[in-house]
Parts: C-alpha cells; structure tokens; sequence
C-alpha cells in the first residue's frame, strides 16, 4: 500500500528520502511526495507529483539541499482523487507541521466537519488531512504529547510520521495494524512502513506494536504504549542484504523472483524434513498431541495466497483426512464465525500485514481456536497476533505479482499435510517416507526446468496469444486452484479480462463466452481426473476455441486435443500445482512484456494491503 520514509541525522536527507521512496515502489502507489526542514526556512519544503518517482525527482529538482529531517510518501489512492492537492505529506495551516500517512482514518468526516467548524481550510480531499489540524491543534511544543493526545481522537487503521518545525530533528510516528519499523543507524534514524526503504542504510531495525508511539532523534528512541507508559524496545539485525532487493541481472524482480522459486522450495523445507517423512514445525504453538486432535482446520487468506490455500486444503484432505474450510478473509471477518476451541486457523499473508487476514484472524482467536499465522516475514502483525507460527523462508519479494511465496506457502501446508498424516495414522510410515521424498525433489525438478528450454518456449507462445482481449482459464481437482492464480496472474500485469472456472463448471455459463479463436489455457497435468479435462477440451475446441495446455512431460495424448503445451516435470499429481503454476507465471509474463508493460508495478496495486 501506501509507503513511508522518514529521517533524522547528521546528513543531507533529500537523497536518502527519494532512494527510500524508489526502494517501496514495489508496494504500489499513484503519487508521491517529499518535504524536508530546510535550514532558516519557516517551515517545511514541500513537493508533490503525481506519477512515478521520476516525476517527483523532477519536481523536487536536482540541487542538493542541506536538510538533515524529512519525509517522503508514496500514495495508493483511497480517499480522494490521484491529484498533486491530495498526495502526501500533508501539513498543518502554518506549514510547520507535515504528516505522513498509510492506512484510513474511518471518523474522518466527522474530524473534519469538525475541524471545518473550528475554522480551518482543507487543501485536499484526504482522509489523511485531518491528522495535521488535529496535530497542531494540540500541540504544545511536545510533538509526542500531541501525537499521543490525537490517538484516542481517531478511529480506523494507519500508520504515520509526523514532523515540527520546531522540533528540528525529531520524527513522531504511531501505527493501528498498518505497519511501520524504525532503522536505526550511527547518529540517525529512519522510520519507515517497510525495511527495504533505509535497508541500504542500515540493517538494525526495531518493530513498532499495533498502538504504540514512537519518538527518534539521531541518537535515541523512545516507544510508548497506549496508555503512554515508555517502554523497552531493543533493534535486532536483519538477515536480508541489500542485493536482495536488486534484480541480479533480470530485466524484472519478477523474472528473479521466478528463477528463485527452487531456493524458496529448499529453505521452506530446510530442516524441518527429516528421513523417513518426519516433519517438525517449531513455532507452531501445538504439540503433536494438541495438533492430533484438531477437528477442523480453517484456512483464511486473500488473492495470491487463498489460491494457495485452496491448494493446502487437497493436500490436507487426502494426506490427513481433516476437513478443511478455505475463506476468502475479507467475507469471513463479516461471517458468523463457527471457529471454535479443537479448530485450527491458519491466516496466509506472505507479508503479514493484509488488513483482511489479520481481522479474520483475529475474530477466530476470539473464539477460541488455535490461530497460526503462515508468513513470509518475521515480526509482522501476523507473527505478534497468532498463537503459532509458520514461517515461508522465500526470501524478500519485490514484484506486486506474487510469485517464489506463493509456492513456498504451498510447500508450507504440504509439510503440514505430512505431519498431520503422520499424526492421526491417516499414512502409513512408507507413504510417509515417499511423500518425503517427492517434497525433497521438488525444489530440483524446478531448478532444472528453469534452467531447460521450456520456459523459453512458454514466453514464445505467449507472444503469440498478447493481442487477444479474453482469455478462459480451466482446471479440475488440484488444477483448479493453478488456474486461478494462473488466471489471477494475467489480470494483474496484463489487464486481460479473464475467467478461471472449474472446469467442469464451464457448461453452466462461461461456454458462452467463446467463440472462433478464443483462447483457453487449460491445467491438464496427469492425475485421476485427466480424462475428464480432456472432454472439457473437446468441448471448448467444438466451439472453435484456442487450447493452451499445461502439461505432464512424456503424456503423448495431450498433444492431440491442444494448440499449444505447456510441458512440466512429472512429479506425483497432488505435488503438480508446485510445478504447473510456473509456466503460467512465465505465460502471463511474457504477454504483459510483449504489450509493453511494467510487470513489478501494474496498475492500481499494492504489494501488500493493509487497508480494507
């Protein structure tokens, strides 16, 4: 969502700023805007721009400039038009005091009918405005204080960074659910809604809690908790380098992020497979009795990771023999929630900080269940609201398009899968030790195929399909959830309209969609249902569809009933969603490029959501 920087130091900051900015462009946005504390100036210098960051950087200028305290902001429009009025930081009427804010204030009508009242004159359409009037209003020559006295006035989910004039270097921020980490460097201090922005500053960072205030100077750090009792807060080191977060080469991060799929499939098993099929989840929050008796798991999740999801709940079934519920998180939250004590919830959030997931995860810790967050990221909200964690080990990911952390939370339910086939007697001690071993050669059956000559062939055929305006993706049993995401995959960086359907759902409506030279890319990959996808291709072809398929190498039959083929490594059929939804990331990558588009920021995303 939206992006934060602030700094406070002893060097000039407008570079360091606008270098953070660009380093949060992955999470999306529409316009962006800096101000700095220029020495002997009233107030703070502001520049806004709407578009991307080479827009700011020209508004902003090239001179350098001696302020040591800033703020930067990239925006994704929620309350008000992308105009230049309505990009961040926003200030007070004197100027003097700026604010920077990710998330939604929900009373914002009424603050600012209010505030209207009290005779102030609003600038822009934001919901974001009110924070500086209502700032200012009491402030005292305590910024802190004033942050603190705001806090109780506002309701809704946000994150922010507030900066005086007469306070020259100090940040304030707060956060509600939206997220917001300190860098803390030798004589300066960053605040920031994600770590990438200061990584190539500093790797020491210190978490910020959901209702807490923080205060930093160049040398020292000072956390409140709600009540504003201080608190003790030490920085620990972060694992990532800064070459994480360039693309190595690639002409995109998400290109690099595919090729790194492998790598994420081996440290997301690590050490937690052993021989024999053995798996040991640490940090699950569930002994092997506890987890043995658990009646009913709920998986909640959104976009990219309900898909995965969906792929969990075959794996878990059929290994385990648990029902399983997978929810789209943002319906579940408003649902009667049925969850209850011997349930388990697990909330998929490769960032941990999806708005929707955290809530769905919370109404269910509410009553009673054992909830787990399945993560990519240590100490997000998700780590710090779950009983139990699940940790993916995919490593940064860059591009809004979620690829490496979508099979990696695959992987995450698969060795779960295990375990709990293993725990309720569900699989013999030799089924076990095979499943093992099919996992453990995941992660090089992919490395090889990347490495091979099919993903150059997939982006071939891509090419020839970038023209068309529809496309219908079909799938049956494990399929089906593949061509969803395969399908969500075109939408996101294409803008293709496309339908994914189970395949065979196809003749109560979508059928109707096509017609001569329609495309269907169908997940045909070996299995129990083949024969039955292969009748849905006839029915398609009848109607002088198009068929792209994907699938197994060495199946002769295929090339029969499709156009074009999609080939992947054999591997066993509840494993195929690991490998069968690479190509179609490689498909949708390679029509996005061929339309000249910008794959790792497609319009109108955000890598993560953190509002509603």
């Amino acid at each position: 969502m939206c992006g934060i920087i602030g700094y406070v130091g002893g060097r000039p900051c407008k570079e360091l700023i606008l270098g953070g900015l660009e380093r949060l462009e992955y999470r999306g946005y529409d316009s962006a805007g800096i101000a700095l504390l220029e020495p002997g100036e009233d107030g703070f210098a502001t520049v806004r721009a709407v578009g991307n960051l080479s827009r700011l950087r020209e508004a902003a200028g090239s001179d350098g400039s001696p302020a040591t305290t800033g703020v930067g902001h990239t925006r994704w429009a929620t309350h008000g038009r992308v105009t230049e009025a309505n990009a961040h930081p926003h200030a007070d009427a004197t100027g003097r005091l700026v604010v920077a804010m990710n998330g939604i204030i929900e009373n914002y009508v009424q603050l600012r009918a209010t505030l209207r009242d009290q005779g102030v004159v609003f600038r822009s359409e934001t919901d974001a405005e009110v924070l500086p009037h209502l700032i200012a209003r009491h402030y005292h020559g305590d910024l802190a204080a004033a942050v603190q006295a705001v806090i109780p006035l506002i309701d809704g989910h946000y994150a922010f960074v507030a900066a005086h004039a007469d306070e020259p270097g100090r940040l304030v921020g707060a956060r509600r659910e939206c997220p917001l980490v300190i860098g803390v460097g030798d004589g300066e201090r960053f605040l920031a809604s994600a770590i990438p922005a200061f990584l190539r500053e500093t790797r020491d960072v210190m978490i910020i809690e959901s209702g807490e205030v923080v205060a930093v100077s160049p040398d020292s750090t000072v956390v409140w908790d709600g009540s504003g009792t201080p608190l003790m807060r030490e920085a620990s080191t972060v694992d990532w380098d800064e070459d994480a977060a360039e693309k190595g080469g690639y002409e995109t991060f998400m290109l690099k992020e595919i090729h790194e799929q492998p790598d994420a499939l081996h440290d997301t098993i690590g050490d937690r497979l052993r021989p024999g099929g053995h798996v040991d989840l640490p940090g699950f929050g569930l002994d092997d009795a506890a987890l043995a008796r658990v009646e009913r798991i709920h998986l909640v999740a959104c976009g990219t990771s309900h898909h995965a999801g969906l792929v969990g709940r075959y794996l878990i079934e059929d290994w385990a023999r648990v029902p399983v519920h997978v929810e789209v998180a943002s319906e579940y939250r408003y649902r009667t929630c049925l969850a209850g004590p011997g349930d388990l919830v697990i909330g998929i959030t490769q960032s941990g900080e999806t708005a929707d997931t955290l809530a769905a995860m919370r109404v269910a810790r509410e009553r009673g269940a054992h909830v787990v967050a399945l993560t990519n990221i240590m100490g997000s909200q998700a780590t710090r609201d779950a009983d139990g964690v699940l940790y993916t080990r995919a490593g940064l990911e860059i591009g809004v398009a979620a690829t490496k952390t979508h099979i990696a939370q695959v992987m995450a339910l698969a060795l779960l899968a295990l375990k709990l086939g293993r725990l309720r007697w569900a699989l013999s001690e030799a089924g076990a030790a095979d499943l093992g071993e099919d996992l453990t050669a995941l992660p090089g059956l992919l490395r090889e195929y990347l490495a091979s000559g099919h993903p150059e062939e997939v982006l071939q055929t891509a090419a020839r399909y970038a023209d068309r305006p529809f496309f219908l993706y079909l799938g049956r049993h494990v399929g089906m959830p593949v061509c969803f995401e395969g399908a969500l995959k075109l939408k996101e960086i294409s803008y293709i309209p496309t339908e994914a359907y189970p395949a065979g759902e196809m003749k109560h409506g979508p059928i109707a969609l096509l017609d001569e030279g329609s495309p269907v890319v169908v997940v045909a990959t070996d299995g129990h249902v083949f024969d039955k996808v292969v009748s849905n291709i006839q029915e398609v072809r009848a109607r002088g569809a198009r068929v792209i398929a994907v699938a197994t190498e060495g199946n002769e039959e295929i090339a029969a009933h499709a156009d074009d083929v999609l080939w992947v490594p054999r591997t066993p059929a509840l494993l195929s969603p690991v490998l069968s939804v690479v190509p179609l990331q490689l498909f949708a990558y390679g029509i996005a490029r061929a339309r000249g588009l910008n794959v790792d920021q497609p319009r109108n995303l955000a890598k993560t959501v953190t509002v509603e």
